[in-house]
């Protein structure tokens, strides 16, 4: 939901007025942050509905969000185009289950839809990596698949236009579709909120897990993201560069955070990266917390955090939306990503952090040694580099919103 909360704001100074449509909080499987309703514009309507409740997570095939929320959804849809003057559906959110709306309302009212792909809604990741066990597990996940197989062509055809995070997305839809090059298509990803740094002064400045273990003398570098089988490449050459090239008394102070990178409430999931760290004989300086913090938790902590660090996924079309708010803390900063992700370009462009990269057939020793190259030897986890303002405008909610906008209206008129 972070797109629409974040350009929510600029719209109406790009011609268009929204009205939101989403589920009720309490029926969301995730953490609640008043402080993201706290943010949202007062003159933008909300309209939310109750799903069916977090009791049917544990049926088998009926509890994901996209099924328990579809006729709630389906219904107040309806009465909304059936009421107002609406030129445009905005699918922004990755409960793809939703979509199949689109064509729904496109043929009753007549209201042309975008979809967003924030994340592939088929994704052949673990079909080409087999080793690795995907969410849920083989079976669940083979019959969620399986399901979105087969509803992806019947919603993308009737769609006026994608919005899509990496530019890799695009590709693999032609290459899986032959006729969706005609589909008109923007490459962005989630903006950068400056504002969102500014709203946690001065009542939110302080994360209760920074504020109770971040002032010992030590030094704290963060990680709040997801984890996953896909960012141990990164993860272990961090961790190699530590044990092998790393300065004595950095390692005598460093203790590094990796919080929320499961997708388990707070206080459950399994930890993903902290074993690897135990295999370079560094376990004792990573704490791992795999469940979720609020958004505004988060922030405060990348802001309190001595540096911070951000492993990249060793899929290439991985587009890592995250790094806008580490790049905007003001902190010291490690990304590590492969060479072909949209996060490299864009901190080649923008700076703001030592991007260290790496590809499909680089050893972790090569990666690891970059990093100690880069990262260690010149104490870098120590300087602030300065991001290039200008060069980040067209990343920000406001640049966001302009470009959005102006597609929106090719995709209304074309």
């Amino acid at each position: 939901m972070h797109r629409a909360r974040m350009l929510l704001p600029f719209f109406r100074e790009n011609g268009w007025q929204a009205e939101v449509l989403g589920v009720s909080p309490d029926q969301v499987a995730a953490p609640f942050d008043p402080w993201l309703v706290a943010g949202l514009p007062a003159d933008v309507p909300v309209h939310r509905v109750n799903a069916l409740g977090l009791g049917w997570l544990r049926i088998p095939g009926l509890g994901t969000l996209g099924l328990r929320a579809l006729p709630a959804l389906t219904m107040a849809g309806d009465r909304l185009l059936a009421a107002g003057d609406f030129d445009l559906v905005f699918f922004s959110t990755t409960v793809f289950e939703v979509h199949i709306l689109g064509p729904r309302w496109k043929r009753k009212f007549g209201v042309p839809f975008v979809m967003d792909y924030q994340d592939p809604w088929v994704n052949d990741y673990y079909a080409e990596h087999r080793e690795v066990v995907p969410p849920g597990g083989r079976l669940k996940y083979g019959l969620a698949s399986a399901l979105h197989r087969w509803m992806e062509p019947r919603v993308l055809q009737q769609c006026a236009g994608i919005t899509s995070v990496s530019p890799e997305y695009p590709r693999q839809l032609a290459r899986r579709y032959p006729w969706f090059r005609g589909v008109a298509q923007l490459v962005q990803a989630f903006p950068g909120a400056a504002r969102d740094f500014d709203r946690l002064q001065p009542a939110n400045a302080n994360s209760r897990k920074a504020r109770n273990s971040f002032n010992d003398g030590n030094l704290h570098w963060v990680y709040v993201g997801r984890g996953g089988a896909d960012m141990a490449k990164a993860m272990r050459a961090i961790f190699m560069a530590l044990r092998d090239h790393a300065p004595e008394m950095l390692k005598q102070r460093l203790k590094i955070h990796l919080i929320g990178t499961s997708y388990a409430a707070a206080g459950k999931g399994a930890k993903s990266l902290a074993p690897l760290a135990t295999e370079f004989g560094i376990g004792h300086l990573v704490e791992e917390d795999p469940g979720r913090i609020p958004y505004s938790e988060t922030l405060a902590m990348l802001r309190q955090a001595d540096a911070l660090i951000v492993p990249g996924s060793d899929d290439a079309a991985y587009t890592a939306s995250k790094i806008y708010p580490y790049l905007l803390a003001g902190r010291p900063l490690l990304a590590v990503f492969h060479e072909s992700s949209t996060v490299t370009d864009l901190i080649r462009r923008v700076r703001g952090a030592v991007c260290v990269t790496f590809g499909d057939d680089d050893a972790d020793a090569a990666v690891a040694a970059r990093i100690a190259d880069q990262w260690l030897r010149q104490d870098q986890y120590r300087e602030v580099l300065p991001l290039d303002e200008k060069a980040f405008q067209p990343y920000t909610d406001r640049g966001c919103a302009a470009e959005l906008s102006s597609f929106f209206r090719g995709c209304v008129l074309p």
